[in-house]
């Protein structure tokens, strides 16, 4: 065919005439839509219209993005376009500042913080296709207003006594899916997985000598934001290794390749156990959750445990959504520093200690801090030996003793924070890890 004076030829992939005159109708059609817009481009004008679709096909041919990915862009761009009916016709030229921040005002306040968000960025980067190609000058999609994300929904995990009992009650059901849906929640339980991720572990990933078990992820969408083929590894607790061990021992003549996991889901029978137990009701991403609350009360720092949740932001969302927890332990820790002994103030001490006065050549015992040694062999990650800045000012703002030496933990903050950081600011290692998150929350 010719289009625009071009000669195009295409195969129709097809040796029934029928089926070719259909295909070929719907082909001549793409095609002078392609040659509207290039000719629209060169002279410098372009619809809203034309900007999404040269959108969608960058992000189609992108081989970083995931299908997933590109299918919820497609979602808010419908969601978009319904809630400014009349942009995708606009001249993206004559778009303005004020437009956008009006539509931004009216959206926020009709659904969620996190798909708002979500939105105007898309929002931002198709305007920018229009001034890569020359259509306008600058952005109006920056007007477009963030709003704070948050949600509603009040995570209630259970106490250690409660996750035990609900373990029992679903192991106890009845259900011919009982055992396996116990060994679920706890597997999810014990090693922080995504509900994906759990169902794809074999035998194979399970490293009994290592103690770590290695997680590929879906075999065609691989783990969440790593490309196919990229693994991370989850340090096998003891409870995780009992609980293998005796799944293990009651199927040993299981090929290596087989999964471990039975059934991949088993949100009925974790609702029907905590209502005969009276618990609040909580989804296998919550038991996600209870991992990395056991983690961090634990002692475990934060940069680590979002390391072994597969968080890639060196511990920014992980302490958003768990600072609490780390103010908590800071705050008991707090109680068990002694900086002068003190004698003891109630009624008994003191009669004893008018009955034997005190000795002058008494030794009297100071409390040990732990030396740089112990504490590094605490941690199973060096993350004061890492070349990422955002890991060891992480990693030095939430240890107590002084691993990494002053400079080069004053350098590393510069780094991570994006801007001047002052020798004194080091004091107050808390507002700096504020400041880092919400920083990074305003970047992404």
């Amino acid at each position: 065919m010719k289009v625009k004076g071009k000669l195009i030829r295409r195969s129709l992939k097809t040796k029934t005439l029928s089926v070719a005159k259909l295909r070929l109708s719907d082909l001549e059609k793409d095609e002078r839509k392609k040659a509207a817009r290039s000719l629209a481009l060169t002279q410098g004008k372009m619809t809203f219209g034309d900007a999404v679709a040269a959108y969608k096909q960058q992000r189609k041919s992108n081989p970083n993005l995931k299908a997933g990915t590109v299918e919820y862009d497609d979602y808010r761009i419908n969601a978009l376009l319904e809630s400014w009916p009349e942009l995708d016709k606009m001249d993206v030229s004559k778009t303005t500042d004020s437009e956008c921040k009006s539509w931004s005002e009216k959206n926020a306040k009709k659904v969620s913080s996190s798909s708002h968000n979500h939105t105007v960025g898309i929002l931002r980067r198709i305007f920018q296709i229009a001034i890569d190609a020359g259509a306008r000058y600058d952005n109006p999609a920056l007007a477009a207003i963030w709003v704070k994300e948050h949600t509603n929904k009040k995570i209630k995990l259970p106490e250690s006594e409660q996750f035990e009992m609900l373990v029992k009650e679903i192991e106890n059901s009845g259900s011919g899916f009982a055992k396996p849906s116990s060994e679920l929640v706890q597997f999810l339980a014990y090693g922080g997985f995504r509900k994906s991720e759990a169902a794809n572990v074999t035998w194979a990933d399970c490293d009994f000598k290592r103690e770590k078990i290695i997680l590929w992820g879906d075999p065609v969408t691989g783990l969440k934001r790593r490309r196919v083929g990229e693994f991370r590894e989850v340090p096998m607790i003891p409870e995780m290794r009992r609980l293998l061990e005796q799944i293990r021992a009651k199927r040993p003549d299981e090929p290596q390749t087989e999964k471990v996991m039975r059934v991949f889901e088993c949100k009925k029978s974790i609702t029907t156990a905590c209502e005969k137990l009276g618990i609040p009701r909580f989804t296998h991403h919550d038991l996600r959750h209870l991992f990395a609350t056991r983690c961090i009360e634990s002692g475990v720092d934060i940069p680590t445990v979002s390391r072994w949740l597969g968080h890639k932001d060196g511990g920014a969302l992980a302490m958003k959504t768990y600072g609490h927890l780390r103010d908590e332990h800071s705050t008991n820790m707090a109680q068990k520093v002694i900086f002068v002994n003190r004698p003891a103030t109630n009624t008994n001490a003191v009669a004893v200690s008018m009955e034997n006065p005190p000795n002058d050549k008494a030794v009297i015992s100071k409390p040990q801090s732990k030396t740089v040694a112990q504490v590094k062999a605490s941690y199973s990650y060096p993350w004061w030996a890492s070349n990422k800045a955002i890991e060891i000012f992480w990693g030095q703002a939430n240890e107590p003793v002084q691993i990494v030496p002053s400079p080069k933990y004053l350098q590393s903050a510069k780094t991570a924070m994006g801007r001047e950081v002052f020798e004194q600011e080091l004091s107050e290692p808390q507002a700096l890890l504020e400041e880092s998150a919400e920083h990074w929350r305003r970047r992404h």
